[in-house]
């Protein structure tokens, strides 16, 4: 029986091995493909300095909008979508120090050069900009659910990621993570938000209230 046991666990062990060993294959396969697309990375570069400036510059573009035209909802989107990228920067960069994946330009020194001498230096999982994205596309699309604020708020996000694997800097996987990770760090923070926004009846904030211009 004890040899049994021992036998399975050890097949079990090979399989996983082995779908490990397949998986990352496949994300190199990506990425190399991905990478080798050399007429976007201009383009990308672009796309990828957008990421913090217009996932912090929303919310801020958004408070000050509410501050002026005293909209109390909007100001409370804009806190809203503050806390969402915290809560996502938290969950980020947690990730990443505690899994510490290697960059592919590091792991794969021979096959991948890093295009964006900017950022780059954290630990691969994650993509943080792909999170970033994620977070305010979806944060956004909760908030306004029109399809000229989802469509390209999405789009954006999803260049966003694709950028990343462009410029040598992510691998796929990092990148679904990252997606997946922002949009649900978005999606957990507006239940959390409409919960307490119903347990105090909507009131008014009282910052706003009393700012007067």
């Amino acid at each position: 029986m004890c040899k049994f046991t021992t036998i399975i666990l050890l097949f079990n062990l090979f399989l996983v091995s082995t779908f490990e060993i397949k998986a990352q294959n496949v994300d190199l396969e990506l990425l190399h493909k991905v990478y080798s697309v050399k007429e976007t990375v201009g383009l990308s570069r672009a796309i990828s300095y957008t990421t913090t400036i217009t996932a912090f510059g929303v919310p801020a573009t958004m408070a000050t909008i509410a501050l002026i035209s005293k909209d109390d909802d909007l100001f409370k989107s804009a806190i809203y979508t503050t806390a969402a990228l915290g809560v996502n920067s938290v969950l980020t960069y947690s990730l990443k120090h505690s899994i510490d994946r290697k960059r592919p330009y590091i792991a794969y020194p021979t096959d991948f050069v890093r295009l964006d001498e900017y950022s780059g230096g954290s630990p691969s999982f994650p993509s943080g900009h792909t999170s970033l994205a994620f977070t305010t596309a979806t944060a956004l699309s909760l908030k306004f659910p029109k399809w000229y604020v989802i469509a390209p708020s999405f789009a954006w996000a999803g260049y966003v990621g694709y950028s990343r694997m462009n410029l040598g800097v992510h691998y796929p996987s990092d990148v679904m993570a990252g997606a997946i990770l922002g949009a649900g760090s978005a999606y957990l923070t507006y239940k959390i938000n409409q919960w307490y926004w119903k347990k105090n009846d909507n009131k008014k904030l009282i910052g706003l209230e009393a700012f007067k211009l």
